[in-house]
């Protein structure tokens, strides 16, 4: 069977293609358009679909519209509160489902030549469950969902046994452990719904002083859901403009809702393995994206091994619900095989891009060997390598690089990406080599747990520790990623560490760099140092070798 899989509804929009139940392709729409998360998070922009990314995962799937068997589309409608009369009531909902209704005439619009009448809608918490459940290295596990909202709920729990998912609890809105976190971002003078992560990492620098108050309006009930009453944020922190400097009342704020966040997690994850028994718990949705929140689940928690969707945020869902439905048409799912599922180009095309950009550029014998040298001389290298990422991380295929042993290169690479200087970089580290430098859950490819530091490292590697001593680490297999690999042994050949910094190819504001022009553009238009295009080098004048 032939599934093409779409997310558009809230916000960033994707699309996923799975044939005979393996996953071909996926991508973002923000990686085609160039607008961050796509569109934005109101009912207005529902009808915005992931056109360019949707023909992309087609074409690399040789496939034309009326060749899908399915369109799996992850939001259904039905499960929506009704329209009413006054479509302006709660906030424009009524409009949103509207347009979720007319999706299939929508799509039939954007890829002439698809039958509407092949679109199927997957309850939204039911696609994230799935980009978890079926996507994972593991038959059966234990799911847990939680985000922002979908339909009407906040939260799924539930069991997969062979595929086939049993829901055992979800959580009716307006309780949602998502849509607070969203107020409290943006009571930081943060963007909801895009700079969580903002939160999370600011909570390091200050200390749960509002815990109680937390505890007192986030509860968990006892039958695997929860209730979240209003929150007085002005009494604990005074709301803070964008631009202006952050104060200690604020990492207070953040560090109270993270401390609760993740006790409310360890509660929900510990009444799911009473339920089930499971060895593994798999999880999706935007909570699941909090890396520390990750960690603690694994260090306090009941299950032995916790996977995360790589892309757990609502992109994800396009990927699960072409896996749901393509399941549910007969097909046997496989595992995703990696993040890797973007665009990629061959030595030719990328060797084209160069020669139309008009600039001088070099094919070293040993690209890895140069690149090291590069770094150990303190280089900060944008790497442009195979097909890109699916998901919010750079995983080593649109990344910038640099010199783990400079404590400098952290303010430095915030002033290159245009980033708040309190926000940590990461570490990779080949996958044999992590136990010896990090604590934390091993392996972790995907950059979705946090690590502490060994105290024997944290002056060696300055540059990837966080202020509380934690670094969220990239491990990387020798089999998975040889040239990566080749480059973190040609760095430690030159600065006696297996270590370094990887941070996402773009620069503040931008989505991640994804062909070959945009590398070009961003290597041209910030202080980037050398740019590895495929085998390709590109130097900036000013910068010679070491």
């Amino acid at each position: 069977m032939r599934v093409l899989g779409v997310n558009a509804v809230f916000h960033d929009p994707a699309a996923a293609l799975v044939v005979d139940g393996q996953v071909v392709a996926a991508a973002e729409e923000e990686r085609f358009t160039r607008r961050k998360h796509g569109k934005p998070p109101v009912p207005f922009a529902t009808w915005e679909l992931p056109e360019r990314a949707a023909r992309w995962c087609l074409e690399a799937g040789g496939l034309a519209p009326e060749d899908l068997d399915a369109v799996a589309y992850s939001y259904d409608p039905a499960l929506a509160p009704a329209p009413g009369v006054d479509l302006t009531a709660a906030d424009w909902e009524g409009l949103r489902t509207l347009y979720a209704q007319r999706a299939p005439l929508f799509l039939r619009t954007a890829l002439p030549g698809l039958d509407p009448a092949c679109v199927r809608y997957v309850a939204h918490h039911v696609a994230h469950a799935a980009s978890a459940h079926l996507a994972a290295p593991w038959p059966s596990s234990s799911v847990l969902v939680l985000d922002g909202r979908g339909e009407r709920a906040s939260h799924l729990a539930g069991r997969s046994v062979d595929g086939e998912l049993q829901v055992l609890a979800a959580q009716e809105l307006p309780h949602s452990l998502g849509l607070l976190y969203e107020e409290v971002t943006d009571h930081l003078g943060f963007r909801r719904s895009s700079d969580e992560y903002k939160v999370m990492a600011l909570a390091a620098y200050g200390e749960p002083a509002f815990l109680r108050e937390f505890r007192d309006a986030v509860r968990t009930d006892g039958q695997g859901g929860f209730t979240v009453a209003p929150v007085e944020l002005d009494l604990m922190a005074k709301r803070r403009r964008a631009g202006e400097d952050w104060a200690a009342e604020h990492a207070d704020l953040a560090a109270s809702l993270q401390a609760r966040l993740q006790e409310v997690l360890l509660e929900l994850a510990g009444w799911l393995h009473r339920q089930t028994g499971d060895r593994v718990l798999t999880m999706a949705g935007g909570v699941a994206l909090n890396c520390v929140a990750n960690s603690y689940l694994v260090e306090h928690g009941p299950f032995e091994q916790l996977w995360v969707q790589p892309a757990a945020g609502d992109a994800g869902t396009a990927l699960g619900a072409a896996l749901h439905v393509a399941r549910a048409l007969g097909d046997q799912v496989v595992p995703m095989p990696g993040a890797a599922l973007g665009r990629g180009w061959s030595d030719q095309e990328l060797q084209a891009w160069l020669a139309a950009a008009k600039v001088s550029y070099e094919r070293p014998a040993d690209l890895a060997a140069a690149v090291a040298q590069a770094l150990a001389g303190d280089a900060v290298v944008a790497w442009f390598q195979g097909r890109s990422e699916y998901g919010p991380r750079a995983l080593g295929h649109r990344s910038l690089l640099a010199n783990a042993t400079r404590a400098e290169n952290l303010e430095r690479l915030n002033d290159v990406k245009g980033r708040e200087q309190f926000r940590p970089v990461a570490p990779m580290v080949l996958a044999e080599r992590a136990a010896a430098l990090f604590d934390g859950p091993l392996p972790s490819p995907y950059m979705l747990f946090t690590h502490r530091v060994r105290p024997e490292w944290r002056e060696r590697i300055p540059a990837v520790v966080h202020v509380d001593g934690s670094a969220r680490i990239q491990t990387v297999d020798r089999a998975d990623e040889p040239l990566v690999a080749r480059v973190l042994d040609e760095v430690e050949a030159r600065t006696g560490v297996p270590v370094v910094v990887n941070t996402s190819l773009n620069t503040a504001g931008r989505p991640m760099v994804d062909d070959p022009r945009d590398a070009l553009e961003c290597f041209g238009s910030a202080p980037v140092d050398v740019l590895a295009l495929g085998p390709f080098l590109v130097r900036r004048a000013a910068f010679t070798r070491p």
